[in-house]
Formats: C-alpha cells, structure tokens, sequence
C-alpha cells in the first residue's frame, strides 16, 4: 500500500499567508446618511407647515376683517407691495425711485462695514480684555454701559458731531457691535485652557505666540457667537440707524411708508429684514462650523 501525500500536497488550493486579514465590508454610506436626511426633511416640512399655518392665519384675520387694512394688511396687500417696489409702475420706478433690492443692499452695505468696523475693535478690545488685567479694569465698564444704551440714545449725539450723511449710521452700527464681541471675546481667552497655556510657554513660547497659536484658537467658538450676536444687533438697528437721511434703504423705507400710512410697505420691508437676516446669520453659522468644527466636541 502506497504512503499517503503529505497533507500540504492534498490541501487543495493556495493557503492565506497566516498574518492576512480579509477586509471588512465598506460600511455602507447610505446608512448612516439616511436618517440624516429624514430629519433635515422633518425639519424642513415642520417649518414650511407652520410658515403655511401662519399665512393661514394672516389670511383669516384680515378676511374677517377684525382690524382695518390700514392696522393689518392683507397677505394679497404685502404681495401687490412687493411687486410695485420691485419695479416701474405707472412710471414709478420702486419706491422714492429705488426698488425694494437696491433699499436692502444699501442697508446691507451700511451693515458690514459698520458692523465689521465694530467687530474688529471689539476683537482687539476683548484679546486686550482678557489678557492684560489692567485694561480688563479700566475698560471694562465703559464696554458695559454702551452695551446697556439703546442705539436712539445716542444717535442724535452722532447726528450733532457727523452730521446727517453716512457717518453716524455707520458709527452707530459700530458702537452697538463693538460690546458683545468684546465681551465674548474677553471672557473666551480669559478662560483659555491653562494647562495649554503654560506647555506652550515652557517650550520658549512668547506671549504674542501664545496668544495666536493657544489662546484664540481655543477661544475661537465663543468669539464667533459674539460675532453672531453683535451682527444681530447691528442688524436690529439698521432702522434706527436710517431715522434720518435713511433713504434709500431698507429701514428709511419703513421709515417713510410709516409716515404715510402705509402698512403694506412697512410689512414688505420688515419681512425683507427678517428674511436678509436670516440669510446671514445662516452665513455666519455656516462659517463658524468651517473655522471651529470642534465647537461641541471639546
């Protein structure tokens, strides 16, 4: 009887090296993004039902005619308003000669620049804050009593020194950003992680390193957030800002229709704020998820 083969010789096939893994199955995508994609959807309907829900409700109240057109203009109104100040009719070109999108960039344009300048003197002032001690005592009080003053307050005193042009609106849109971000902006490198801190100043860091390179980036969400909120309230008095000398823009818009009577218009012009802003506060969230995707993780 002849000897058996081996057993190497009656394994059939070629053998796995023993130190090679079979690779797992590619975890399918579309099971973890789908039921993201049902709550965006969720969301997305909850907000177009209880947008159509309020529009239901504007229709009802003014087609049982509680109020006057005058008090309470019709959805109808609002949207014969949009269509007047969107173009030339019987020979008028939008409203006092500029259509409801020139109105609403002007202002938009008076609000990034007063707004930005504000921001970025709140941005020095609060590194400055939160850093030197003595400058955190001297100004401190002075950044909470302008945050305290309604922007009215004060701008009359602006009209006195800049006059009725752009000057005091722009001036009144920085000082109403320039607190928030400074305070949030103090409080954020104040409370800077200490242990970072001080690893970075036992390798030979210097201060102004330490400050760019540890304290700001850790601080970075919560400026962003006073970035938002100074954007907001810079935005919340653009009205004011345009009481005098307003037109064109958005806020001298209302301004004027509101002499007139015009409820139609004063309603077009605050539901283009609401709208424009926020479209920029989306903006502004989607940039502070690019800058600081840690935000919530740490």
């Amino acid at each position: 009887m002849p000897p058996s083969p081996p057993l190497r010789e009656r394994t059939a096939g070629p053998t796995a090296p023993p130190d090679a893994v079979t690779p797992a199955p590619p975890v399918a995508d579309a099971g973890r993004r789908r039921p993201e994609r049902t709550a965006l959807l969720r969301r997305i309907g909850l907000r177009v039902l209880a947008l159509a829900v309020l529009l239901g409700l504007w229709q009802t109240v003014t087609a049982l005619q509680l109020w006057s057109p005058v008090l309470v203009p019709s959805p109808a109104a609002v949207w014969q308003a949009l269509l007047e100040t969107s173009g030339t009719h019987d020979g008028v070109r939008g409203y006092q000669g500029h259509t409801l999108v020139e109105h609403l960039g002007i202002s938009l344009r008076r609000i990034f620049l007063g707004a930005g300048a504000g921001v970025a003197a709140g941005l020095v002032l609060g590194v400055l804050m939160g850093t030197l001690p003595w400058v955190r005592v001297v100004v401190e009080p002075a950044v909470a009593f302008l945050r305290t003053l309604p922007p009215l307050a004060y701008f009359s005193l602006l009209i006195i020194w800049f006059g009725i042009d752009e000057a005091p609106k722009l001036w009144l849109l920085a000082i109403a950003a320039m607190p928030p971000v400074a305070v949030a902006t103090a409080s954020a490198v104040a409370s800077a992680p200490t242990a970072l801190v001080e690893a970075a100043r036992a390798i030979g860091a210097r201060r102004g390193q330490v400050v760019t390179s540890v304290v700001l980036p850790s601080a970075l969400p919560e400026i962003l957030v006073g970035v938002r909120l100074a954007f907001g309230i810079a935005y919340s008095s653009v009205v004011a800002a345009e009481t005098v000398n307003g037109l064109p823009g958005i806020g001298g818009l209302i301004r004027d229709a509101q002499r007139y009577n015009q409820s139609d218009t004063v309603v077009l012009g605050l539901i283009a704020i609401g709208i424009s802003g926020l479209l920029i506060d989306a903006a502004l969230r989607l940039l502070s998820d690019r800058l600081a995707p840690w935000r919530g993780h740490t």
